[in-house]
């Protein structure tokens, strides 16, 4: 089980080393699925981030790679969890597929996607002009 873990996580980091490179086999997976498949692959997305942020916590305590990981990968990932309860999962396939949909998003790693689908969640207004507002006065909040 042990070995389990560390293979687990040296994909983590292997994959994370790779996302760096011009081209990440996600989106392209991701294209080929159905609209229930991509429910399923999200939903089962974020539980292995809750895992593995977990199994970080258990057996290398909350140490500076636990704190990245949590910074990069897990804190979106529990943030999305949250808004599970008032948004449907349906929404953030959306809201993926609209990000792959972009041409100059269209490679980029899925942990991207999912930040601008949670972006698109946090959006309040009725027209585009008031949802970018909204995303605009966040963004001064963080700088601030």
């Amino acid at each position: 089980m042990k070995k389990l873990k560390i293979l687990s996580i040296a994909f983590l980091i292997f994959s994370q080393l790779s996302a760096q490179a011009d081209y990440s086999p996600v989106p392209l997976y991701w294209k080929t699925l159905g609209s229930d498949e991509k429910e399923i692959y999200l939903f089962a997305y974020l539980t292995q981030v809750y895992d593995t942020h977990k199994s970080l916590i258990n057996e290398m305590g909350r140490g500076q790679f636990t704190k990245w990981y949590y910074e990069n990968r897990a804190e979106l990932a529990y943030n999305i969890f949250d808004l599970l309860d008032t948004t449907a999962v349906g929404k953030f396939v959306v809201w993926v597929d609209d990000f792959y949909t972009q041409p100059e998003y269209r490679d980029r790693p899925f942990p991207e996607a999912l930040k601008f689908a949670y972006d698109r969640s946090q959006m309040k207004g009725q027209t585009l002009l008031e949802k970018y507002e909204s995303l605009i006065g966040r963004e001064k909040k963080k700088q601030n």
